[in-house]
Formats: C-alpha cells, sequence, structure tokens
C-alpha cells in the first residue's frame, strides 16, 4: 500500500490551477515509477487540504488515474481523506465524464473506512461493480450463472462491463491464463 500526501507533495494546502496540478501531476509520476509485483491501491492522501479546484483535480487526480491506467500500472489511485468540498468538485468533473473513482477515510494506521464512490456509473456499471464487491472476486461465467435478472445479459456484455471497470481502476483485472477474474481493488478494513 502507498499513500501520498496531495499537501506534502503540492507545498501547500490549496490546490488550484491547471498548469500546478500539472506540476503536480509529474510529482506523483515520479513517486509511482517503482511499479509494485502486485496491483495495489495508492491513496492520494487529501488530509490537511484546505481546497482543491476542478481545474486542479481534472489535470493532477484525473490525469494520475488516467495515466495509471493507460500503462496498465499495478497502482490503482484511490482518494483518501478529502473532505466534502474537495469531494464535491470531483464528484462533479466526474458525473461530467460518466466515471468514477473509488475514495476512502484512511486512518493513521491505514485502515480503511467509508469506503463509496465519488462520481456516477451507468446503472449496469454499477450494478457489476457491487457484485464483485459483495462477491470479493468474479468473472463473466460467475455473474452470467448467478446474477442474471429479468433481462438476459449475455456473457459478452458481463465482460464489457468488468473490463469498463477495470480501466477506471474500480476493479483489478488478474489473469489465469487466458481466463480473467475481477476483485475490488480494496475493502474497508
Amino acid at each position: 500500500m502507498k499513500k501520498i500526501s496531495m499537501k506534502a507533495t503540492a507545498g501547500s494546502d490549496v490546490l488550484a490551477k491547471m498548469a500546478f496540478g500539472r506540476t503536480v501531476l509529474r510529482k506523483l509520476l515520479e513517486v509511482a515509477e517503482v511499479e509494485p509485483r502486485e496491483p495495489e491501491p495508492v491513496f492520494l492522501d487529501f488530509e490537511d487540504v484546505s481546497a482543491a479546484t476542478s481545474s486542479f483535480l481534472r489535470e493532477c487526480v484525473l490525469g494520475f488515474r488516467d495515466a495509471t491506467r493507460r500503462q496498465r500500472s499495478n497502482f490503482y489511485p484511490v482518494i483518501a481523506n478529502a473532505d466534502e468540498g474537495v469531494e464535491e468538485e470531483l464528484d462533479y468533473l466526474l458525473r461530467g465524464q460518466g466515471e468514477a473513482m473509488l475514495a476512502c477515510a484512511l486512518s493513521d494506521t491505514d485502515r480503511v473506512t467509508a469506503l463509496h464512490l465519488v462520481g456516477e456509473l451507468d446503472p449496469n456499471y454499477r450494478q457489476t461493480f457491487e457484485l464483485v464487491m459483495h462477491l470479493g472476486e468474479a468473472d463473466a461465467g460467475t455473474l452470467l450463472r448467478d446474477y442474471n435478472g429479468r433481462e438476459a445479459v449475455s456473457r459478452t456484455a458481463w465482460n464489457n462491463r468488468l473490463a469498463v471497470l477495470s480501466g477506471m481502476g474500480l476493479v483489478v483485472e488478474v489473469s489465469h491464463g487466458r481466463a480473467k477474474r475481477y476483485r475490488p481493488v480494496l475493502q474497508e478494513t
């Protein structure tokens, strides 16, 4: 588990402006250069950050999430200890894109509580995310067999939903030969 203090990395408790967001993004990418062997959350810790603007969050936080996902990194960004104002700005950005990120409270002893999504997922993606969280690990075959409700959902549709969630960094894709299984990035501890 890696925890990055946004206040310390930025050198300020006010995170504003697009250019500053890009500067801090470069620092985040340097910190995350050494890849872990196994998938793990990287907590972007907003403790003691008093304000963050949409332009900063778009360039820095969403830029970091997008860069790690494009590189198929083993780091999965999670927002930690963000106050209501920071989450509101991030929620606005993510909803506009039809996406979400994981957020939580993280104690000094690295205990995860209040795990939730910031942003909004399409109902089909939300259902799939909740099933993976509930099951602890799933694949399209499991979801096809055990969770087809009123609407018949094909194996391909389940696979696509799982792949999209993995692309957003909301679930971890684990390959077993040609088969792919998906598990939560983290659970409350």
